[in-house]
């Protein structure tokens, strides 16, 4: 049996759970929301997107024509009396909810839009569902950040505290406690739906052009024949292409519908150990994919505080969900290298993600 294979076998999400079934998403112009709305249609669901307009036409929402793919509305998820018509017009059976101020330099710049997209967003998001009676599960997406970074060795689990430096880590730290709060309160009994958060961080992948990131800036640079600056050389990080976490929030939601109350908690996606690397090794080896011209350099500048170590311990997911991630970092690299090179040589964009999802799902 070849890698390939026993990355295809690792799978758990099941296409014909997913085939017809109405899911909302929100953020779904967003990087990891047009990857995840791609996804969906690849597996047969009929997806309802509600998010903010794609911040430019490089988005991946808009070169891979996602918007074809979804019954596509703007919507701002601070705006509830229009999240809840949303809701209720959809009728989903599942309810992802990713849309997010996602960038941690932005938010020491805008704090206050942070904690209200971030937080109130997630509590509308709840709050409308409430009034949803077709909704079986919510899947509330966050972040790796949300924990209270005590600067520990080991992977960060499902128990430990949440908190956060800067306002982006402690606003993501809030929706998890807004989450666990409203599971108590409001979708504890045997009628109301299931609600659970997903937590990964560091996610790479093609179609991200989001400023003070690190692989979008290094794409920049290399596409420009620049030099890449990077800010913290030294610091480890969890990489992990984006169809990894994506899988897992599916996989998660398919569980709370199939396996009931006892997946309606807090789950982290991570990659395995030798996808936790320092960001100077991922400069490396994307430059070696790039090829020859690709060129980078410390930035000595005076840059907002970053946490230098922190990764996810993934034990609860690949126990209990069965899922595992199946992209390895070197191969993460590739697609993303990939991706970025063919949009810079005016390629289909659209094929070239369809076949990047087709092959890490098994052609299903």
């Amino acid at each position: 049996m070849d890698r390939r294979e026993s990355r295809v076998e690792s799978l758990v999400i099941d296409p014909d759970f997913w085939r017809n079934r109405r899911v909302f998403l929100t953020g779904h112009t967003g990087f990891k929301g047009a990857w995840m709305t791609l996804l969906l249609r690849s597996l047969g669901a009929q997806v309802s997107g509600f998010a903010l307009p794609p911040e430019n036409e490089k988005d991946l929402f808009n070169v891979a024509g996602v918007q074809s793919d979804v019954e596509h509305q703007i919507g701002d998820v601070r705006d509830l009396p229009l999240l809840r018509d949303s809701l209720r017009m959809a009728k989903p059976e599942i309810v992802i909810h990713m849309a997010a101020q996602s960038l941690v330099r932005l938010s020491y710049d805008e704090p206050v839009e942070t904690y209200a997209t971030n937080v109130m967003g997630t509590v509308h998001l709840l709050e409308a569902a409430r009034s949803v009676p077709e909704v079986r599960a919510i899947v509330v997406v966050t972040s790796d950040k949300c924990y209270e970074n005590t600067g520990t060795l080991r992977g960060y689990n499902e128990t430990d505290a949440m908190g956060g430096y800067d306002p982006y880590s402690s606003s993501k730290g809030c929706a998890e406690i807004v989450t666990a709060a409203y599971q108590r309160s409001f979708f504890h009994d045997g009628s109301s739906a299931l609600v659970a958060s997903a937590r990964a961080g560091n996610v790479i992948g093609g179609g991200d052009w989001a400023r003070d990131r690190l692989v979008p800036d290094i794409m920049r640079s290399f596409m420009a024949g620049q030099v890449v600056r990077i800010r913290n050389p030294d610091a480890v990080r969890p990489w992990q292409h984006v169809m990894d976490p994506v899988i897992g929030y599916l996989t998660l939601a398919q569980r709370l519908v199939q396996g009931g109350r006892q997946f309606a908690e807090g789950w982290n996606f991570g990659p395995h150990e030798d996808s936790e690397v320092p960001v100077s090794t991922l400069v490396r080896q994307l430059a070696a994919h790039w090829g020859a011209d690709a060129r980078w350099d410390l930035d000595k500048g005076d840059n907002p505080h970053e946490a230098a170590y922190l990764k996810l311990d993934c034990s609860k997911a690949r126990a209990r969900l069965e899922w595992s991630p199946v992209i390895e970092f070197d191969r993460a690299l590739q697609l993303s290298s990939e991706w970025y090179r063919a949009f810079h040589e005016h390629a289909d964009m659209r094929a070239l993600t369809l076949r990047q999802i087709n092959e890490t799902i098994g052609g299903r």
